[in-house]
C-alpha cells in the first residue's frame, strides 16, 4: 500500500540505491605495475619499472602483521569497528581545523585514503569528502577489512616514484615487507601521511619523532612490549635508497616481454643462481683480459625442462653491449650440431660408432673444409672424428647422409633460426654455416637425455614431444605430448650411444684426469669454435641437468685464443661442479644389439676380421660389412704377395689384411706405427693388383696455385707429390708432355715453372696413369 501511495519516493528510492550499487568501479585501481620477478623460493629476482614511471608493484596478497598493527594506530585506530567512516574523527577534525583557521588534522579512515588514492588525490573539498565517504561505506560492502587494507598497502604512496608498501620496503631497506622489523615497519606506516620526509639527509629529526611516537603508542596499547620498544628507538632511520635486486637482470627483461606488470613466480633456483653469478664473474675476468667482454650460461632440469639459472650476459659495461641477451641471440654453431648428425646416421644404420670415417684432403664442389689443427688423419672411428671434432670427416659424412636429409632432420628439434633452406646452407652447415641461440642447443641437448630417461620410465616407450620449450614458471607443467612406441625422432639406443660418446671428448687441461676420481661424473658434452673464432661453445648434459656456455663478443669480433674447449667448457665444468651430481644413464639394453664389430674397421666384421662385440643401434645390423679386410695368397716365408701362375699351390699361404685405399693409408700409417702396407708381388708374379696410385698435392682435377717467393726475392719452387701402393713402383713425371723426373720410394716431383695452364701427368712403370690441370699464377 506504501509503495502505491509513494510511487515517486518509491522510484527515487530505487534509482539511489542502484546509483549507490554501482557508484564504486569494479576495479578500484586501474594503474600499470612494475613487472615483478620472484625465484621458485619467492626470493626477489628483480623488476622492470611500471610504463608510467613509477615503482609500484602488484598488489600484495596479505599485509604483514606488524605493518598492519602500526598503520591501524597510526592511521585508524577503530578500522575494524567503523562502516567507511568514523564520525567521532570527523568531528574532532573540524573542531581543531575550525580553531586553527587551517588544516591541522584529518579526520579520513583508511577505507576513505583507498577511495582517495583511487581517485587519483582529487583536490580536498567538503564535497569531494563527501563522494569519499559514499564510495568508503560502498566499499565496504563490497570488500572485507583484510582486503580494504591489502589495497591501502599496495597503493599508499611513499616518496618520489615509489608507491606501495612492497616497493618501500626494498627501496629504503632492502627487504621483503615481512622482514622488516617494528621500528622500520612503524617508518612505513608514517610516511604516506608525509612521504616527502623519507629523501635522505632531510626532515630526519621529523620522521624520528613520528615513528617513535607511534612506537610508544604501540607500547602502550600492548602490542610491543617494553624491551622491544626500546630497541626500536635506537635504530637508525634510512639513510640511502637501497637498490632493487639484480640477481638475474636479463631473464628479468625477457619475462617482462611476455608477462608485462605481473608478479611472476620462476623456476630458478636463487641459490644455484647466485653461485654461477659468481663463477661467470670470475671467468670474466679472465676472459676480459684477452679482449672477450660477453658470456651466457644456461642451466635446465632435464626431467621437468624447467630453467634453474639463466646468466644472459656477463657483468661487463654499456661499450661492451651489457644489455645483450646472449641466450636468446642467435650465434654461428660452430661444430654444435655435429653430434646431431652422427646420431642420424646411428639411427639409419649408415654408420656405426667405431667405423672408419675419411679424412683426407678434400674438394666438394668448390667448398674445402679444413680440420683445425691442419692435419689429416687418413681414416678415422667416426665416434673419435666426433670427440676430437674432425671437420673433414663431419663434412664428407654429411655429403654421404644427404645434406637435404640432415636439414630435415633437425626440423624436429626445432631450431628456429636454422629456418632456411639446405640451398643456402651447403655443405657448412655442420661447421657453423647456420646460426642457433644458447637455448635452443640446450633444449636439444635435454630432449636426446629425455629420451634416454623416459625410455625406462615408460617401459620401452617414447613421449612424442621431447624436443620441447623449456619452461621458467614454477607452476609450469611441461607436456611431453602422447606415449607412442615408436620413436619421432631417435630412439634411446641412438640418443644413449651418441651421449656415451661425448663423454669423451676430451676435457680441458685443468680436467685431464677426471677418470681417475671417484667423486668426478660422466658429462656428454660438445663444444664449438665458429669461423673466425667469434665464438666459442661448451654444450653438456648428465642424467639431470643441461649445462650450456657461450663465450665471445656481443659485437661478434673474434679473438684468435677464442675457443670453446679453452674459453667456455671450464666454466661449463665449474657449473657442474655446483650443481649436485648425477648417475649416469640407464642403458636402453632393450633398444640396443650386441653383434660381432671388426677391431679394425669399425664395420660389421667378416669372417676374415679381427672382431669384438660391441652395443650398436637398432639400425646398425643394416649396416655394411668391413670393406678392408681381405685375404691374399703369400709365400712361405710370408714376405711377397703370389700367385698360381708364379707359385704352386701346395706352396702358397692366405693371411688376411687390412688395406686402406693409398690416399687413406697414406695419411692413416702416419699416425698409426702399426699398419702395414700390403707385401709387394714377388717380382715373377703379376702385379696388376698391386699398381694403384693418387695424387697428394694437388688433389682437385684442377687447380690454382700462386706462387710465393723466398726471402731472397726468388720463386719457390712446386712440389708434386703422389701416393703409391707398391713401394718398388717409379713414377714418371711429364709437364705438358715434356719429362721432368722420375722419382723412388717417395714421389715428390720438384718443378719451377712460369705461371700459366699446365696439365701434370705421373706414370708408373707398370703402365698406370694418373694427371692433374694446374694453373699457376704470380
Amino acid at each position: 500500500m506504501y509503495v502505491k501511495r509513494n510511487k515517486v519516493k518509491t522510484i527515487l528510492f530505487i534509482v539511489v540505491l542502484i546509483g549507490y550499487y554501482f557508484c564504486l568501479p569494479k576495479k578500484l585501481f586501474i594503474n600499470s605495475t612494475s613487472t615483478v620477478v620472484t625465484s621458485s623460493n619467492d626470493e626477489l629476482l628483480g623488476a622492470v619499472i611500471a610504463n608510467d614511471g613509477q615503482w609500484r608493484f602488484p598488489e600484495l596478497d596479505s599485509v604483514p602483521d606488524k605493518f598492519k598493527h602500526c598503520i591501524l594506530q597510526f592511521e585508524d585506530a577503530y578500522f575494524y569497528k567503523h562502516f567507511g567512516f568514523n564520525p567521532i574523527s570527523i568531528a574532532k577534525a573540524l573542531k581543531e581545523n575550525y580553531k586553527a583557521k587551517k588544516v591541522v588534522r584529518g579526520g579520513s579512515t583508511i577505507t576513505q585514503q583507498v577511495i582517495r588514492l583511487s581517485r587519483k588525490n582529487q583536490k580536498r573539498s567538503y564535497f569531494e569528502k563527501l563522494i569519499e565517504l559514499v564510495l568508503a561505506t560502498r566499499l565496504e560492502f563490497r570488500s572485507s577489512k583484510e582486503e580494504i587494507l591489502r589495497l591501502y598497502a599496495s597503493h599508499a604512496p611513499y616518496g618520489g616514484n615509489v608507491v606501495g608498501l612492497e616497493m618501500a620496503a626494498w627501496r629504503y631497506f632492502g627487504l621483503h615487507p615481512y622482514q622488516l622489523s617494528w621500528a622500520e615497519s612503524a617508518t612505513l606506516a608514517v610516511l604516506p601521511n608525509a612521504p616527502s620526509l623519507i629523501y635522505p639527509g632531510k626532515n630526519q629529526e621529523r620522521l624520528r619523532i613520528k615513528r617513535n611516537t607511534l612506537l610508544k603508542k604501540l607500547f602502550t596499547e600492548g602490542i610491543i612490549d617494553q624491551e622491544t620498544y626500546e630497541l626500536a628507538i635506537e635504530e637508525t632511520l634510512p639513510q640511502k635508497p637501497y637498490r632493487l635486486p639484480t640477481v638475474a637482470s636479463h631473464f628479468v627483461q625477457e619475462v617482462a616481454k611476455t608477462k608485462k606488470g605481473q608478479r611472476v613466480k620462476t623456476s630458478i633456483d636463487i641459490h644455484l643462481q647466485k653461485q654461477v653469478n659468481v663463477l661467470a664473474k670470475q671467468h670474466y675476468g679472465q676472459m676480459k683480459q684477452n679482449e672477450v667482454y660477453n658470456l651466457a650460461v644456461l642451466v635446465l632440469d632435464v626431467e621437468s625442462r624447467k630453467v634453474l639459472t639463466y646468466i644472459g650476459n656477463s657483468p661487463t659495461d654499456t661499450k661492451h653491449q651489457k644489455d645483450v641477451n646472449n641466450i636468446i641471440s642467435p650465434r654461428s654453431t660452430g661444430s654444435t650440431l655435429k653430434p646431431f648428425l652422427y646420431a642420424q646416421m646411428l639411427q639409419e644404420g649408415a654408420l656405426l660408432p667405431t667405423q672408419l670415417v675419411v679424412d683426407v684432403p678434400t674438394e666438394i664442389a668448390g667448398y674445402s673444409p679444413k680440420n683445425y689443427d691442419l692435419t689429416f688423419d687418413g681414416a678415422v672411428p667416426a665416434n673419435e672424428a666426433l670427440t676430437r671434432s674432425l671437420n673433414i670427416p663431419a663434412v664428407r659424412m654429411l655429403q654421404s647422409y644427404g645434406l637435404e636429409k640432415f636439414r630435415g632432420d633437425i626440423e624436429a628439434y626445432r631450431i628456429k633460426h636454422i629456418n632456411k633452406s639446405s640451398n643456402y646452407y651447403g655443405l657448412s652447415l655442420i661447421l657453423g654455416g647456420a646460426e642457433a641461440s644458447l637455448w635452443d642447443l640446450c633444449k636439444t641437448f635435454a630432449g636426446y637425455a629425455g629420451i634416454v630417461n623416459h625410455y625406462e620410465e615408460l617401459r620401452h616407450e617414447y613421449y612424442k614431444n621431447e624436443f620441447i620449450e623449456p619452461s621458467f614458471l614454477y607452476d609450469d607443467k611441461v607436456d611431453f605430448g602422447a606415449i607412442h612406441r615408436d620413436y619421432e625422432t631417435i630412439d634411446a639406443g641412438t640418443a644413449y650411444l651418441t651421449l656415451n660418446t661425448l663423454t669423451e671428448v676430451n676435457r680441458p687441461l685443468t680436467d685431464q684426469a677426471w677418470k681417475y676420481y671417484d667423486s668426478s661424473q660422466k658429462i656428454a658434452w660438445k663444444t664449438g669454435t665458429s669461423f673466425g673464432n667469434k665464438d666459442a661453445w661448451a654444450i653438456g648434459t648428465t642424467s639431470k641437468y643441461v649445462v650450456g656456455v657461450w663465450v665471445g663478443n656481443s659485437d661478434g669480433e673474434g679473438r684468435s685464443d677464442l675457443t670453446g674447449v679453452g674459453s667456455a667448457a671450464p666454466l661449463m665444468f665449474n657449473v657442474f661442479d655446483v650443481l649436485p651430481k648425477s648417475d649416469w644413464f640407464l642403458e636402453p639394453f632393450e633398444n640396443l644389439y650386441e653383434e660381432e664389430v671388426c677391431t679394425k674397421s669399425g664395420y660389421l666384421a667378416l669372417p676374415i676380421c679381427p672382431s669384438e662385440k660391441r652395443m650398436i643401434s637398432k639400425n646398425g645390423r643394416r649396416a655394411g660389412s668391413c670393406p678392408y679386410h681381405k685375404e691374399i695368397s703369400v709365400d712361405i716365408s710370408e714376405k711377397f704377395r703370389v700367385n698360381s701362375n708364379c707359385e704352386s699351390i701346395s706352396n702358397i699361404k692366405t693371411k688376411e689384411w687390412f688395406v686402406l685405399p693409398p690416399l687413406m693409408a697414406h695419411y692413416y700409417q702416419q699416425k698409426n706405427a702399426d699398419y702395414r702396407p700390403l707385401p709387394n708381388f714377388r717380382k715373377d708374379c703379376l702385379m696388376s693388383e698391386n699398381n694403384t696410385m693418387e695424387f697428394l698435392f694437388p688433389t682437385k682435377y684442377k687447380s690454382t696455385v700462386s706462387l710465393t717467393k723466398n726471402t731472397e726475392g726468388k720463386l719457390n719452387s712446386i712440389v708434386l707429390k703422389i701416393t703409391h701402393q707398391n713401394s718398388e713402383a717409379k713414377v714418371y713425371w711429364y709437364l705438358d708432355d715434356t719429362f721432368v723426373g722420375m722419382t723412388e720410394d717417395y714421389h715428390e716431383q720438384e718443378i719451377q715453372p712460369n705461371p700459366g695452364t699446365y696439365v701434370i701427368k705421373a706414370v708408373d712403370n707398370y703402365g698406370n696413369e694418373k694427371q692433374r690441370i694446374l694453373e699457376i699464377k704470380n
